[in-house]
């Protein structure tokens, strides 16, 4: 939550629930309550910055819902649930559609929901009197088969940058006055051979630099983004096959393998970008998610 102490978490099952918990002044958690998601399988959730609604991305159930919180930050009966349609090129991923992320907007602009399932961005304005969405025609429609996962919002305010799960690419889009994203530019997302199949995707607060983490190769590619497109200067084994996710806090690099069931820090050299790793890693049981 943007203003209180209080942590959430999806609940990824047939029953797509979120959970939230109060943070204590230690790190003890406490139970606030759950609440349904309306859809199955959520994989990913937000909140807004004013911190009165979370939205939450039901992969299995191809759907976006919102709940609202009270002023502890605990949430409430769903107020909205949007079903998404369609699906991909591919038949074993994207036999309909799966949502991946939402990702609210800090200045206001409208809510932007990847869709792996329909190769698609959906926009949404959200009304905070109601809660709920109101979609922006027409959606940002990837290229077939890419599969798109997570995005990232440059510092700058202007671009996103798009991950392809399936495809291996990295797709970077400005955003216009009205709010719709324009294609600038497609690129490798790895330059290793093999399995590739990226997951997390963030921008350094500086905007001089953006960290692609890539499963299968086990990797994490660093681009400089001062030039016209992408520019891939560096990309570093994360010492397991499958880093699922990881967080950008200072100078440090935490990337949680999944498989590996370990967290690895790295430093990351403040004028090349790239990450070195630190010490010896954290043992975790399949962690997926590492937050600030």
């Amino acid at each position: 939550h943007p203003t209180r102490p209080v942590l959430y978490a999806v609940n990824e099952l047939a029953q797509g629930e979120v959970s939230a918990w109060q943070v204590g002044p230690a790190g003890e958690l406490t139970a606030l309550g759950s609440r349904a998601t309306g859809g199955a399988e959520p994989c990913h959730l937000a909140v807004l910055a004013g911190g009165s609604h979370l939205v939450a991305a039901n992969y299995g159930g191809g759907s976006v819902a919102v709940l609202p919180l009270d002023s502890a930050g605990v949430p409430g009966e769903r107020s909205d649930l949007v079903v998404h349609e369609g699906h991909g090129p591919d038949p074993q991923r994207q036999e309909r559609a799966h949502a991946h992320m939402v990702s609210p907007d800090p200045a206001g602009g409208p809510l932007l929901a990847v869709d792996l399932g329909t190769d698609s961005v959906y926009r949404y304005d959200l009304d905070p009197a109601t809660g709920r969405l109101t979609p922006r025609a027409p959606r940002v429609r990837t290229a077939a088969g890419a599969g798109p996962r997570h995005l990232a919002r440059h510092p700058d305010g202007r671009r996103v940058h798009l991950v392809g799960e399936l495809d291996a690419t990295v797709t970077t889009y400005e955003s216009t006055v009205d709010g719709s994203l324009r294609q600038l530019s497609r690129v490798d997302a790895s330059g290793r051979s093999g399995h590739v199949q990226p997951s997390e995707v963030a921008v350094r607060p500086d905007g001089r630099f953006l960290y692609v983490a890539n499963r299968g190769v086990g990797t994490v590619a660093v681009f400089d983004l001062r030039a016209e497109r992408p520019e891939l200067v560096g990309e570093v084994e994360t010492g397991g096959e499958w880093p699922r996710h990881f967080a950008l806090i200072g100078e440090h690099l935490y990337v949680a393998d999944e498989r590996a069931h370990m967290i690895r820090t790295f430093r990351v050299d403040a004028s090349t970008g790239v990450p070195e790793p630190v010490g010896e890693p954290l043992s975790v049981p399949s962690p997926t998610c590492v937050l600030p």
